[in-house]
């Protein structure tokens, strides 16, 4: 037997197993595939011969069934074993058990390994409970909960790993002072084009986070570069380790900003042994949902760039997601009750409906169905009276005939018309009275139409999903929180910074999340930040005036300030510097205000410098490494190692104060700040 105490020695012992694992499991895996085209040749050659009841049919497609299920499951297994090849782990953990003499010897990675299926792990998975002990605890008493109970001891020694290629970079045994330089180490090291898994540097407030399966409601409310969206992915992929019966990866589903957030995220479940999961924008999940309103929609990005343009119009877009105005809608979706009806008796042959009758049904029986939805229902009852009383049932054409005099009681059922109404009644204005194809919703209106149609058709629950993640929780209004709760009544991860909002105001959704969701929630703060350098984080502080954040130690460059006389010198000064940087950097980002300024540095760097860099507007779907340029609130939530500031200086309003900072935060190690 290996000597488990001596980390070098246990990686070839685990490398030699993994190897020997891959190789039985390519063995079953053809093995199982002959016996998919067995299989497959008996039934074509017997399936005539068949009994007449099927259950030799039956029991072939059950057989074939599970022989596929099997392969797929060795694939995945296969999988993550060739991913452990490159680093079997990272930690390691001895604790005595209370009572015993010796320490158990724990090795922690990214996933549970053994020398056989079913067998004591020669690693442990990070989510396992054993794995606690290596972020929760030093040397010294400590204790982790088992399905067992809690069990208690003490750490006799911890160490950490750094394994690359299947080779020991390096290994020591770990004390606090040591576990910061490795963080540091990590922080400093140069940049990926996708977010990194954080599983060998978890901080132990971070764990506590990961490791939350009590709360259905976690709302994280993280610094900039306070690692919430990693930390929200690792808890997904626990909750997934620690429910595979009840959760599974297609049951989950990311609302993140954009298609290049989504791109610079996907990788993190596969890295950590799940399948990925959905993601798309609510922008996107909306427009889905009123394509039978307006052929068009604007997005954010839309109202982002009017803001811009028009900062004095900002409460008039607010005002539309306020409160008060949500109280009007109610009581004009109230008043619709009455206003809306025109009630008259239906005849159908011998059978009548009459008008009292139908009102009845309408505001008593079927009062629980929203109002655009209920005449349906009223129609229906009426069929099956009919259907009863005449005994037989009523052609589909007959049916839907029927369902028509009923709906013809509406004054309209049109939610662009009775929208465009209810503006109108508010002194907004009315929206432009054309047909659905010339239909086009400013961004402001998407959300209260979405609202209307809940309110007045209902909205299908998403039964299939168990668990939302909601990105950047500091850019949905109220109004979109109490769709999201109708839409999705599930356990929810929620996370954001109130300090990057894209509202001319700071935006504190914690305020009222729990009048929407209820008791059921809880918040976590986290204000220590990691992905910027001292001096980077303190210049963006400062810019924002954030007092309460707690900085990690890493020092580099300090922040570099230039102004110009106009937009070409800044320019010029940026193309003096990318060559040096693109060497330096493996991803690096020119940000700027609108996307008119974007498109002018695009065209001039074409022109200067050539084609080598990558332009992010609304419509990319991929993160690319190297030299990006796009706008600030498209390059929230990512990160690069350098980052140019491109900025107007005499532009002063809340959104371009708020630009400023969100730029400023994107850099890791170094940040230029150029004004023009």
């Amino acid at each position: 037997m290996t000597n488990r105490a001596d980390g070098r020695e246990f990686l070839s012992f685990v490398l030699e197993n993994l190897y020997r694992r891959i190789a039985e499991i390519n063995l079953s895996l053809e093995q199982g595939q002959k016996e998919i085209e067995d299989m497959h040749e008996y039934y074509w050659e017997n399936y005539t011969e068949m009994d007449q009841y099927g259950y030799e049919d039956f029991d072939n497609q059950q057989a074939l069934l599970h022989q596929i299920n099997a392969n797929q499951e060795q694939l995945l297994l296969k999988r993550r074993f060739r991913k452990m090849l490159d680093s079997p782990f990272f930690g390691r953990v001895d604790f005595l058990y209370e009572g015993e003499e010796e320490p158990e010897i724990f090795y922690i990675g990214i996933g549970n390994f053994a020398q056989k299926a079913g067998g004591i792990p020669l690693v442990y998975d990070w989510r396992a409970p054993v794995s606690g002990l290596f972020y929760d605890y030093d040397k010294g008493p400590a204790s982790y909960t088992a399905p067992l109970g809690e069990m208690k001891g003490e750490i006799t020694s911890k160490w950490q790993y750094k394994i690359r290629g299947g080779k020991m970079i390096y290994d020591f045994e770990s004390d606090i002072k040591i576990d910061d330089e490795i963080l540091a180490a990590e922080l400093g090291g140069s940049g990926e084009v996708h977010l990194k898994n954080i599983i060998r540097t978890i901080q132990r407030e971070q764990n506590a986070v990961i490791r939350n399966t009590r709360d259905r409601i976690l709302v994280i409310q993280g610094a900039a570069g306070s690692g919430k969206t990693s930390i929200a992915l690792h808890r997904i992929a626990y909750l997934l380790y620690h429910d595979r019966e009840h959760l599974k990866s297609s049951n989950i589903l990311v609302l993140s900003p954009n298609s290049v957030f989504s791109d610079y995220i996907s990788h993190i479940l596969p890295e950590l042994g799940e399948e990925n999961i959905q993601e798309m924008s609510f922008d996107l999940f909306a427009y889905r949902e009123l394509k039978d309103v307006a052929a068009d929609c604007e997005d954010r990005c839309d109202e982002i760039e009017r803001k811009l343009r028009y900062p004095e119009r900002e409460d008039f877009c607010r005002e539309k997601q306020s409160e008060e105005f949500l109280n009007h809608l109610e009581g004009f979706v109230m008043k619709l009750e009455d206003e809306l009806m025109v009630f008259r008796d239906v005849k159908y042959r011998t059978f009548t409906m009459d008008e009292d009758r139908i009102i009845e049904l309408f505001y008593f029986r079927f009062q629980e169905i929203p109002l655009l939805s209920r005449m349906d229902a009223v129609a229906e009852y009426f069929i099956d009276e009919i259907e009863t009383l005449s005994g037989t049932d009523l052609p589909e054409e007959e049916q839907l005939f029927l369902m028509k005099k009923f709906q013809k009681m509406y004054e309209t059922t049109d939610l662009y018309v009775l929208y465009s109404g209810f503006l109108e009644q508010e002194g907004f204005g009315a929206l432009p009275d054309v047909p659905l194809e010339k239909r086009h919703l400013r961004y402001d209106d998407v959300y209260p139409v979405l609202y209307l149609k809940y309110r007045l058709k209902g909205g299908r629950e998403h039964s299939g999903i168990r668990h939302l993640v909601v990105d950047e929780m500091q850019d949905y209004s109220r109004l979109q929180y109490l769709i999201l709760q109708k839409m999705f009544p599930c356990r929810m991860t929620i996370l954001g910074d109130k300090a990057q909002t894209m509202d001319g105001e700071l935006s504190d959704a914690v305020s009222f999340l729990p009048k929407v969701f209820g008791k059921g929630i809880r918040c976590i703060v986290m204000n220590k930040s990691y992905r910027n350098t001292l001096e980077i984080a303190e210049y963006a502080n400062q810019m924002a005036g954030i007092r309460d954040m707690e900085i990690f130690q890493r020092h580099g460059l300090p922040v570099e300030e230039k102004r110009f006389s106009g937009f070409g010198q800044a320019m010029e000064e940026v193309l003096r510097a990318l060559d040096r940087v693109r060497e330096k950097y493996e991803t690096s980002a020119l940000i700027f205000r609108t996307e008119k300024d974007a498109l002018r540095a695009r065209e001039f760097l074409k022109e200067r410098w050539g084609e080598r860099f990558s332009y992010l507007d609304r419509n990319s779907s991929a993160f690319e490494k190297g030299v990006t340029v796009t706008t600030f609130y498209l390059a929230k939530g990512l990160e690069f190692e350098c980052v140019f500031s491109v900025f107007p200086g005499e532009k002063d309003d809340p959104l371009t104060r708020q630009g400023r900072y969100i730029a400023a935060t994107r850099a890791m190690h170094e940040l230029r700040v150029y004004e023009y």
